[in-house]
């Protein structure tokens, strides 16, 4: 599992994540996950590369989404596949955290 940052303009801290998040992807990611959550406000948590979401994939991201809003601040969810997206549907997460498709309406609900 790969992880990369990037910050957008606005103030938002984009995730880009790539692989595979099933427990050994999830134990990869949690620490930087855990770590750009403190300290960002606005977070966009791509999943366009993901190719699996399993359920420690899903608290690595439920986690870090519960502590940008315990602060205030939002999380939004870019491009699942198809796969990853029923995962999130079926969940019940995407209630929490906002899907979108288009990266301008995934930034422009982080405003």
């Amino acid at each position: 599992m790969q992880i990369s940052t990037e910050e957008l303009p606005g103030g938002v801290t984009r995730v880009r994540l790539d692989g595979r998040m099933d427990i050994a992807g999830a134990q990869s990611v949690d620490l930087k996950m855990n770590i750009v959550a403190g300290s960002a406000h606005r977070l966009l948590i791509d999943l366009e590369k993901v190719e699996f979401l399993g359920s420690m994939g899903l608290r690595s991201i439920v986690i870090p989404a519960r502590a940008v809003h315990s602060r205030g601040g939002k999380v939004v969810l870019f491009a699942p596949t198809p796969m990853v997206e029923s995962v999130l549907k079926t969940s019940g997460i995407d209630a929490l955290l906002p899907v979108h498709h288009s990266l301008d309406a995934a930034i422009a609900a982080l405003e």
